[in-house]
């Protein structure tokens, strides 16, 4: 009979020691509620509900206007970069913060000054904002930190302020057109400049506002985010690639407008309509190619500089 009881006494003491096992993961289970599926949906529609009008008219802007025509795809890769990201919430339980609360009662006021005042910028950023604090509201700061990248490229779909998009566009138009001056005459074909104006022999090319380079600016600046998110780990080298688009951008329109004014001496019909179009995509492409180049350029460089230090 002594082996059966000392049977018995080995079950307890496994039962005893494993339910604390089981407490802890019952708790687990109980702790991410805050963060759960269910949660994540109501949140979204009472965000949806508050924040309906805002979001349909901004969308509509994407559409209409040709410079925020990549805040179609900002909220698809943001959500995209947060679903890769998932796996490193798996094992932290949510931390509730109520500092996340009053981030989006300011959110809350803000849309409401700006309702007050037809402030589209304020209304939309604060949509923005409000995400950020019901992450922290719910995950904690952990989940904010995690995140972090994601809730900063939905900025990347609001249009920037009128008052800072006038500042913009005028000296990038005239960048644009001093640089296209000095290609066309290194090509030998007359050219007067007079402010953003290029008078040529068969063609008079003012570059407008849509020809500012702004649009490229805006649209490089995003993809060169996700670009060095995707496939550069050392964040100096993004912040380099990050900054590097302003002169690309600008090379970039600038030959742009100087190849205008160039085949506009052979069919002036070719500097507008769909070939006008069409070529801006192209030299987007061409851009954004310059842009890999480039980093791939550092990446070697480094890589020998290590060689040769090893």
């Amino acid at each position: 009979m002594r082996p059966a009881a000392t049977v018995r006494d080995n079950d307890k003491d496994a039962v005893l020691r494993m339910t604390p096992v089981l407490t802890e993961s019952t708790r687990a289970r109980r702790t991410t509620g805050s963060f759960s599926w269910p949660t994540i949906v109501w949140v979204s529609a009472l965000l949806a509900a508050c924040y309906g009008p805002i979001l349909i008219a901004l969308v509509r802007q994407w559409g209409d206007d040709p410079d925020m025509g990549h805040g179609f795809f900002v909220p698809v890769i943001a959500a995209a970069i947060a679903w890769h990201k998932r796996g490193q919430i798996a094992d932290k339980a949510p931390q509730p913060n109520w500092w996340g609360l009053g981030i989006m009662l300011w959110a809350g006021l803000q849309l409401y000054i700006a309702t007050l005042g037809a402030e589209l910028f304020l209304a939309r950023t604060s949509f923005v904002i409000s995400i950020i604090g019901a992450v922290l509201l719910l995950g904690g700061a952990e989940y904010v930190r995690i995140f972090a990248f994601p809730l900063f490229l939905l900025f990347f779909m609001v249009p920037i302020p009128a008052i800072i998009y006038n500042q913009l566009t005028f000296p990038l138009q005239l960048i644009a057109s001093r640089a296209a001056e000095g290609m066309i005459d290194l090509l030998q074909i007359p050219v007067i400049r007079e402010g953003n104006v290029l008078i040529l022999p068969q063609q008079t090319l003012n570059v407008v506002e849509a020809c500012s380079g702004i649009r490229s600016l805006l649209t490089l600046t995003f993809m060169s985010l996700v670009y060095g998110y995707v496939f550069e780990k050392r964040v100096w080298l993004r912040v380099v690639l990050f900054f590097s688009t302003i002169p690309v951008a600008i090379a970039a329109n600038a030959g742009r407008v100087a190849f205008t004014g160039v085949i506009s001496q052979f069919n002036p019909e070719l500097a507008g309509g769909w070939f006008h179009e069409a070529q801006g995509m192209v030299i987007f492409v061409i851009a954004l190619a310059i842009l890999v180049a480039f980093h791939q350029a550092i990446v070697r460089t480094c890589n020998l500089v290590n060689r040769r230090r090893a």
